[in-house]
């Protein structure tokens, strides 16, 4: 197979790159995650211009019908730019989710209005106690005449602090771990109810605890099936996944550009510290890892659209994993290559180290995935030796 970008996934990334080296300095970037907001509005509106935020939807709501391959193509740019826009939250995962969940009335509503920038959007369906399962939900959606009364507490939603809507899980039936009576709710901003405990991040990004104190939805609040969400978090995670790897991809690559052009100009005892064996050799092992890191995301953004869920989620779930490990290893390595230089914060190297540990931690960090993959492969073999047991008997 060709794994190569397409000529217009290729001029996007160029008008990305662009963008990025014109508007986007490392200092405009410091100044924003000072800002109140924490990223810039004009950025996001020119995302909407360029088409960026239109890509992964429907062409009847606004969109350009893009798939895996194309959001990997952005999200590479994302990460070399350190770009603190909500893009994943926005318009990968709850886009993604009402894209393919969504009723039409929610489509029409929502989708144009995102791929337009007009509208945000946070996963709020991670809880304190559960972690990263989304199986573990305390949270309650009590059924009244019209609609429902939600009762929620939410941890660490990124992007919540400028978000317009929530996608929220609230259990409709059973105990806190079943994996039936989940139902995802769209609950507005300005529901009277809604409280919001805001935070910085450690990259420079925002979050907050979500806590919903009575707050009353009417079913057009509903994103599919009622009792029967599981699924649907699942698939809007793993969308979410492949885009931070993604990212990753993106990052690891400038390192490796950025410490490799420190390892030709610092010079030590006369010469540049690039000659000497052993740091050679550390450089080799950072760009072996890289081309790894890259594999991993192509294989994740390849499963995103095929049909076949179990496949799907154990190459999600690999990819997350290998990626989390390596890409450590990459940020360790440039940052010791740098010296104390590395842990500033006035060198971008730092901040690149950072947002990769964020982007281990979001959605299930690597032992997380490791475990759930081993979960799949288990499964996998005993229905496979199952299937061999059936086709003998007959």
């Amino acid at each position: 197979m060709d794994f190569r970008y397409t000529e217009e996934q290729l001029a996007l990334r160029e008008t990305l790159r662009r963008f990025v080296a014109r508007d986007y300095s490392f200092e405009r970037r410091r100044e924003l995650t000072r800002s109140p907001l924490g990223y810039s509005a004009e950025a996001w509106a020119q995302y909407a211009d360029l088409g960026v935020l239109a890509l992964p939807l429907p062409a009847q709501y606004g969109g350009l019908d893009g798939n895996g391959t194309d959001v990997m193509a952005v999200m590479e740019e994302v990460g070399a730019g350190l770009l603190l826009e909500p893009y994943v939250s926005t318009v990968v995962l709850c886009g993604g989710l009402i894209r393919d969940c969504g009723s039409q009335a929610q489509r029409e509503t929502l989708l144009p209005r995102i791929a337009s920038g007009k509208a945000q959007l946070a996963f709020a369906c991670l809880e304190a106690p559960g972690r990263y399962e989304l199986a573990y939900v305390a949270s309650q959606a009590v059924r009244e005449e019209g609609g429902w009364r939600l009762r929620a507490r939410k941890s660490v939603v990124i992007d919540a602090p400028s978000a317009d809507f929530f996608l929220v899980s609230a259990r409709t039936s059973g105990a806190p771990c079943d994996a039936e009576g989940i139902t995802l709710f769209l609950v507005p901003r300005r529901a009277t109810g809604v409280t919001l405990l805001p935070y910085a991040t450690q990259s420079g990004g925002r979050a907050a605890d979500l806590e919903l104190s009575e707050v009353c939805v009417d079913d057009s609040a509903v994103i599919g099936p009622v009792g029967a969400a599981l699924g649907m978090l699942r698939r809007g995670a793993d969308l979410a996944a492949a885009a931070l790897c993604a990212e990753a991809v993106g990052i690891v690559t400038a390192l490796n550009q950025a410490t490799l052009a420190y390892l030709k100009s610092r010079k030590q005892f006369g010469v540049p510290i690039g000659v000497f064996q052993a740091l050679q050799h550390r450089m080799a092992e950072m760009y072996i890892a890289e081309e790894q890191i890259r594999s991993m995301a192509i294989l994740a953004a390849a499963h995103l659209d095929g049909a076949d869920v179990a496949a799907r989620q154990r190459a999600i779930c690999a990819a997350k994993a290998y990626i989390g490990e390596a890409a450590r290893f990459v940020g360790q390595q440039a940052v010791q290559l740098h010296g104390g230089m590395g842990m500033v914060d006035d060198l971008i190297i730092s901040h690149y180290f950072k947002r990769l540990t964020m982007i281990d931690i979001t959605l299930g960090d690597s032992d997380f995935h490791l475990a759930r993959f081993s979960d799949g492969l288990v499964s996998a073999g005993a229905n496979d030796s199952d299937a061999a047991r059936r086709e003998i008997a007959r």
